[in-house]
C-alpha cells in the first residue's frame, strides 16, 4: 500500500478527531502552554529544599505555581522518556524502550502535537525529538520543530504549545572542562554510594553549577513571555527529562534516577483548570510521571485525552483519578543489555531485576567518561570500596526494595527484610498486573521486535493471538529469574517451548543456575533461535570446562561475526565475550577485523550498539 495513501489516511483520523472535539466559544480563550525543560537533573533545586541548589527562576515560579513532590520520568534515559511523552504510551508496550531504537508507530494513533494542532494550537518543539517510534503517518504534529521553533511564529492570537528544551544541565555538562567551580566542592553532600574523592565532589558541584545555568535559562524564557504580556494567559511547566546526570542516578531506573522537578502555574484567568489541591506556592502529594503528559496537555486544551493512552490527565477539563504508583523501566542502555521495572507508591520502591547477573555499573562507554565514573570504577578494581559503594559493579538481587523516607540514597535493600515482606509483596503484584496490563513486549530478546511480525508495530503484535504469547513468556521470565534449584525441571521443560522467547528465557534461567544448567543447555547450541543459542554458549564458557568451553567460544565467535550475522546477534554474541575475565589469544585473533556493518540494522539509531561493545572489546583485546 503507498506511503502517501497510508499518510493521507492518518491525516484523515486526525482531522475525524478534531471534529469530534468541544467547539470552543470566544467568550472561553483557550490557554496557551509552555513547557520549559532541561536535561539530567533531578529535584536538586531551592523549591524541593535543597539549600545547597542556586534556583531562584524556578524557585519563584513555584512560589506562585504548584509544585509535585513525587514525579518520575518513567525512564532513567532521555529518548525512552521522551519517547514515553510524545506518545502518551509506555515503551515498554511499544517496543521502543531500548536506548537509541526505533520502532513502527502504533496504527491508528497520534502524537500529542498532531491532536493539538487539529485543534487549532501553533505546537513549537525547540528543538529536541530523539524519540525511540516513527512517527506515524499523520506526520510529526509539530508546527515547527528545529532550533529556530518559537511561540512568537504563529499566527497573531492562535493559542501555542510551545517546548523548549535546555542541553546546559546535561550529563556531559558535568564533566566539561575547563570550569570554575561556583557551588564549593567542599560543601557538597556526597550520597552514600560515591566514593568522597575530589573528583566526585567536584562532579558533584559542577552537577550543582550546571543546574544553575538551566535555571537560568528558565528565567529567559519567563522574562520574554512577561515582555510580550503573556504571563497570565499562560500555563507554564518546568520539568527535568530524567534523574541527575551523574552515575547511578541516570540509566539507573531507582528514585534517584527518575524523580524529577515539575513545577506547574495555572494563571488565576485559568483557574477553573487547576487541580483542587492547587494552592499558589504549594506542594501536591499527588503521584505524577510523564506517562501523564500527553493527556494533560490534551486536557488543558480542551481535547479529551485518547482511551488508548496509557496515563492520566492531572491538570485540566478531564482530570482523572490519582494514580496509586509509578512505573519505571530500563531496557538496553547504549551497548549493554538489561531488563529492569520498578514501582513507587512515593515511599517504598521496588526493583525487579531480570537479569540480575549483570550489575548495574554495566561498561557503558559515554557513562564511563564522567571522572566520578571513572575514579569509581578504579577503587573497585582496587578493592577501595565499602560494600555500599561496591554495589553498583556486582550482580544485582532478583528484587530490591528502599524505603525513601529513611534511605533516600536507596542503598539499604529491604526485599529480605521479616518486616517489610508485605510491602515488597504489594509493589510486586502491582508491578506485576502493570506488566500485563500493558503487554510488555519487553521480554522479547531486542531482534525478536523485528522479526516476530516484520513491518508492524510490538505494540499492535503483542495483541494479535498467536504472536506473542504474554503470559506463557512472562511466566518463564519470573521462574528464571528468581533462581531457585527446585526450578531446574521447569526450566529444563521449557526449553522445549514452541515459542522461541519462552525457550530464551528458560535458557536465561538454567544459565543463573551456573553450572547446575550446563546438562539441559548442551542441547540448547542447536536451538533454531540464536538468542537462546548464545545463552547457552554464555553458560558454556563461564561455568563449563574442556569441550564445554570449546563449543561455546565457537558459537560466540561465529554469533558474534558481524559478515554473518546481523547486528542484533552478533552484539549480543560480543558482549558475552566481552564480559569474560580474560579473552583466548586465538579468540584475540579472531575478532581482531570485525567491524561495524552499516546493513545489519533497520535504523542508524541502533549503530552504537555493535560500534560500543566491539570498541571496548578491541581496547580489551589489544592489550
Amino acid at each position: 500500500m503507498p506511503l502517501s495513501f497510508l499518510r493521507a489516511l492518518g491525516v484523515a483520523a486526525v482531522v475525524a478527531v478534531a471534529s469530534s472535539m468541544p467547539a470552543q466559544s470566544s467568550s472561553s480563550p483557550r490557554p496557551n502552554i509552555l513547557w520549559i525543560t532541561s536535561e539530567d537533573h533531578g529535584p536538586h533545586m531551592g523549591c524541593y529544599g535543597d539549600e545547597f541548589a542556586t534556583t531562584p527562576h524556578v524557585d519563584a515560579l513555584a512560589a506562585k505555581g504548584l509544585t509535585y513532590r513525587m514525579a518520575w520520568s518513567n525512564a532513567p534515559v532521555c529518548a525512552p522518556a521522551r519517547t514515553t511523552i510524545i506518545s502518551g504510551l509506555y515503551p515498554p508496550s511499544t517496543g521502543s524502550e531500548h536506548m537509541r531504537s526505533l520502532l513502527p508507530y502504533p496504527n491508528g494513533q497520534h502524537m500529542y502535537p498532531d491532536l493539538l494542532q487539529a485543534a487549532g494550537y501553533y505546537t513549537s518543539n525547540n528543538s529536541k525529538e530523539d524519540y525511540n517510534l516513527a512517527a506515524p503517518a499523520s506526520g510529526k504534529g509539530w508546527s515547527d520543530s528545529s532550533p529556530q521553533a518559537h511561540w512568537r511564529n504563529r499566527t497573531a492570537g492562535q493559542p501555542f504549545f510551545a517546548v523548549f528544551n535546555a542541553t546546559r544541565s546535561h550529563e556531559s555538562g558535568i564533566r566539561r572542562r575547563p570550569h570554575t567551580p561556583i557551588h564549593d566542592p567542599a560543601a557538597v553532600k556526597v550520597p552514600s554510594y560515591h566514593p568522597d574523592t575530589p573528583e566526585v565532589r567536584r562532579d558533584w558541584a559542577q552537577y550543582y553549577d550546571v543546574v544553575s545555568q538551566a535555571d537560568a535559562i528558565a528565567g529567559e524564557h519567563l522574562q520574554a513571555l512577561a515582555e510580550a504580556g503573556l504571563t497570565e494567559d499562560t500555563l507554564v511547566f518546568y520539568y527535568g527529562d530524567h534523574g541527575s546526570g551523574m552515575p547511578r542516578s541516570k540509566r539507573w531506573p531507582g528514585n534517584s534516577g527518575q524523580q524529577v522537578p515539575m513545577v506547574v502555574y495555572v494563571p488565576e484567568k485559568f483557574q477553573a483548570l487547576r487541580p483542587e489541591d492547587y494552592v499558589p506556592g504549594g506542594m501536591s502529594d499527588r503521584l505524577v510521571g510523564f506517562i501523564d503528559l500527553a493527556p494533560t496537555v490534551l486536557s488543558l486544551a480542551g481535547v479529551k485525552p485518547p482511551a488508548s493512552m496509557q496515563g492520566t490527565a492531572f491538570l485540566g477539563k478531564y482530570i482523572g483519578p490519582a494514580a496509586d504508583y509509578l512505573y519505571g523501566f530500563r531496557g538496553r542502555m547504549d551497548e549493554r543489555n538489561d531488563l529492569v521495572r520498578s514501582i513507587t507508591d512515593g515511599r517504598y520502591v521496588y526493583l525487579r531485576n531480570y537479569l540480575p547477573y549483570l550489575p548495574a555499573g554495566q561498561y557503558i562507554d559515554y557513562q564511563m567518561k564522567t571522572p566520578t565514573t571513572a575514579v569509581w570504577r578504579a577503587m573497585f578494581d582496587a578493592d577501595e570500596l565499602n560494600a555500599t559503594q561496591a554495589a553498583f559493579w556486582l550482580p544485582r538481587a532478583p528484587e530490591e526494595l528502599y524505603d525513601l523516607r529513611n534511605d533516600p540514597d536507596e542503598v539499604n535493600n529491604l526485599a529480605d527484610s521479616p518486616a517489610h515482606q508485605a510491602i515488597k509483596a504489594r509493589l510486586r503484584a502491582a508491578q506485576q498486573a502493570h506488566a500485563r496490563e500493558i503487554l510488555d513486549v519487553g521480554f522479547l530478546p531486542e531482534g525478536e521486535l523485528f522479526t516476530r511480525a516484520p513491518g508492524e508495530s510490538p505494540y499492535d503484535f503483542a495483541r494479535q493471538p498467536g504472536v506473542y504469547p504474554f503470559a506463557r513468556v512472562f511466566a518463564m521470565a519470573e521462574l528464571a529469574s528468581l533462581p531457585a534449584p527446585e526450578s531446574l525441571s521447569a526450566l529444563r521443560a521449557g526449553l522445549h517451548d514452541e515459542d522461541s522467547a519462552v525457550r530464551y528465557w528458560a535458557a536465561l534461567g538454567l544459565r543463573m543456575q551456573e553450572a547446575a544448567g550446563l546438562p539441559a543447555l548442551r542441547m540448547a547450541l542447536d536451538d533454531p533461535s540464536p538468542f537462546v543459542r548464545i545463552v547457552a554458549a554464555d553458560a558454556l564458557v563461564n561455568f563449563g570446562h574442556g569441550e564445554d568451553r570449546e563449543r561455546g567460544m565457537a558459537l560466540l565467535l561465529a554469533h558474534g561475526d558481524p559478515r554473518r550475522h546481523d547486528g542484533f546477534v552478533s552484539a549480543a554474541a560480543l558482549a558475552v565475550i566481552d564480559g569474560l575475565s580474560a579473552v583466548p589469544a586465538p579468540v584475540k585473533s579472531a575478532i581482531a577485523d570485525y567491524a561495524f556493518e552499516s546493513g545489519q540494522w533497520p535504523d542508524g539509531r541502533y549503530r552504537n550498539v555493535l560500534e560500543g561493545v566491539l570498541d571496548h572489546l578491541h581496547g580489551v583485546v589489544g592489550k
